[in-house]
């Protein structure tokens, strides 16, 4: 009963923050969606992986598809910050919070996300990185039509809170997950196997256990080197409301 409250009581405020930006920036035109991209750091991303992510997020948002998605919205808008997440006090914002019009601000923000360091090297929480974005979520001072957390990694969560928690918690505050889980076949340490490769796989893992919130969808990635291509196509479904043609999957009863 005791952990029902409080869950309860950190949704209700949850809900009240992420709908009531703060006044000094309230005043700003309004955006067609505000977005967390909350990208996994953690050991089982070798160096050489995690340059491909980066570089996967840059140059998705340099792309005329995603470009055109972004004109084609009521407000022409979307508000973006890019997280970086590996065990439960390991949360950083590489990237704050910025407004992508057109290219040249897609520019920006590409240009501020090549430039800065790996954050971390640790444990895998997406429980605490879910918790994190829902904060930045919380202190965008944008007013959007829709709030969407965006969960890319390549393992199961094993430091923190229950990942079904903070999913849930979010998912009342009124914000969708969405996940990238990425297929890690040959991890560098052969001791991450089952953390990369549960036994139902990684992405029933995230469907059960990640995901969430009205019109969310997971997608799947084969490899590292398939990651631009899958980021950019999620962008472009993202950034429209819609879901990709291939995985229309919602976290089972999470759907709303």
């Amino acid at each position: 009963m005791r952990s029902a409250l409080a869950f309860l009581a950190a949704a209700i405020l949850v809900a009240f923050a992420v709908a009531a930006p703060p006044a000094s920036r309230a005043a700003e035109p309004p955006v067609d969606l505000a977005l967390v991209l909350a990208v996994d750091v953690s050991r089982s991303i070798t160096d050489d992986e995690f340059k491909l992510q980066r570089r996967g997020y840059a140059n998705a948002f340099l792309d005329s598809r995603v470009l055109r998605a972004i004109a084609a919205g009521p407000n022409r808008a979307v508000a973006v910050s890019y997280v970086e997440w590996s065990s439960v006090d390991e949360q950083d914002l590489v990237v704050d919070w910025m407004v992508i019009r057109d290219g040249e601000s897609a520019a920006v923000f590409a240009d501020r996300l090549l430039a800065a360091p790996r954050s971390f090297f640790s444990r895998t929480s997406i429980s605490a990185g879910i918790d994190f974005s829902v904060q930045q979520l919380a202190r965008s001072g944008v007013a959007a039509d829709r709030h969407t957390i965006d969960v890319s990694g390549d393992g199961t969560n094993n430091a923190g809170r229950a990942v079904t928690e903070a999913r849930d918690a979010a998912v009342a505050a009124g914000i969708t997950i969405n996940g990238l889980a990425i297929i890690n076949e040959h991890p560098d340490n052969p001791y991450v196997m089952s953390h990369v490769q549960p036994p139902e796989g990684l992405p029933e893992y995230y469907r059960q256990n990640v995901i969430g919130g009205v019109g969310s969808f997971l997608m799947v990635v084969q490899d590292f080197d398939s990651f631009a291509e899958a980021v950019t196509q999620k962008l472009v479904s993202e950034i429209a409301g819609l879901q990709p043609v291939r995985e229309r999957f919602a976290a089972r009863g999470r759907r709303q």
